[in-house]
């Protein structure tokens, strides 16, 4: 069994609870999936499955290579393509089979991982939440960043200083989401909380390495 799966983010809404509690929640687009490659431990050395997101329409243009490598698993060509590590005893799986968001359970704990928001070039205290100096009149240090080294010695800015710099687009991994809702009818999962990357961005949904509530 595919412990993961692919899916797309479709926005951020609100669940209400049974109690009146009101919880944010992510709504992805999970599925279905294709299996495109099978990997075995006898031939590559581990065990893994490469899986395709399907989507209509498919990609315009297909490179001859990546052709002939969806032609040989009998998979229509995908946009989206990642690899799966399976768990020992993971059963049977082949090229061709299809994996869907019917594996999940409501109140299942999930891991998402998606590629951050890029935010261009930004400045110590929004990239790593620096304090800044005191805000009245007058002071002279409101958003600097203070002392980045010493001067005696060794006179000179230490590599890996925090700094100024570009900030997002990074692979980012959120744990622990629990599932509110599966509708395996419309390939849809709701999250509670945020998952990484802009609407329509590309997911993947892993179920929890490390599950705790």
């Amino acid at each position: 069994m595919v412990n993961a799966i692919l899916g797309k983010k479709l926005g951020m809404t609100q669940i209400f609870k049974e109690n009146g509690d009101v919880v944010p929640a992510t709504v992805l687009k999970a599925g279905p999936c294709v299996v495109v490659q099978r990997k075995t431990a006898a031939k590559d050395g581990y065990e893994a499955v490469q899986l395709g997101l399907v989507e209509v329409p498919g990609p315009k243009r297909v490179t001859k290579p990546m052709e002939g490598h969806f032609k040989k698993a009998t998979a229509n060509p995908v946009r989206f393509l990642r690899e799966v590590r399976l768990a020992s005893g993971a059963g049977e799986i082949k090229a061709g089979d299809k994996v869907l968001v019917e594996q999940f359970a409501v109140d299942d704990l999930v891991d998402v991982t998606g590629v951050s928001k890029g935010r261009g070039f930004a400045g110590f205290h929004k990239r790593h939440h620096f304090g800044g100096g005191g805000g009245a009149h007058g002071s002279m240090f409101h958003r600097a960043p203070g002392s980045i080294g010493a001067s005696a010695f060794p006179s000179r800015v230490m590599k890996g200083m925090r700094a100024a710099g570009h900030m997002g687009t990074d692979r980012v991994t959120v744990r622990n989401l629990q599932v509110v809702q599966v509708l395996p009818d419309d390939n849809t999962l709701v999250v509670c909380g945020a998952v990484p990357g802009p609407k329509g961005a590309y997911v993947v949904v892993r179920k929890a390495k490390a599950p705790h509530k």
